[in-house]
């Protein structure tokens, strides 16, 4: 039986501009870089109140990365969806979806990261 999630891999094409929409739009930290024994580039991103991270890997060599439409998404909480998208804004980012009410009471919203990996935005209600 597991214990817990330690990261997520994502491949990725281009490891700066990814590093920087991760650190610039999200405010997500870098942890720890390296490369591995197969010469992967690899870099550990911190997530806020959270022991898991998130690693992005670019392969040198390797095929390009097509993320296909819908294939998966990491989720954030933000406190409040209007102030963070307008953040998001002054940065030169926006929502490629949202923001929108759910049943629920939330309200989600979406912004492509590089290489077309979506990134949820959740506001609880």
């Amino acid at each position: 039986m597991v214990k817990k999630l330690l990261h997520t891999r994502m491949r990725v094409n281009d490891l700066a501009r990814t590093v920087k929409f991760y650190e610039d739009a999200l405010g997500l930290k870098v942890g720890r870089r390296h490369t591995s024994p197969r010469g992967a580039q690899l870099v550990f991103l911190r997530t806020p109140n959270s022991d898991e991270e998130i690693e992005l890997c670019h392969l040198p060599g390797s095929p390009a990365v097509q993320v296909q439409p819908d294939l998966m998404h990491l989720a954030f909480e933000v406190e409040d969806m209007a102030a963070f998208v307008a953040k998001l804004g002054k940065k030169g980012y926006k929502l490629s979806d949202g923001p929108t009410r759910t049943g629920s009471g939330s309200i989600i919203g979406f912004i492509d990261a590089p290489e077309g990996y979506e990134v949820e935005l959740i506001q609880r209600g």
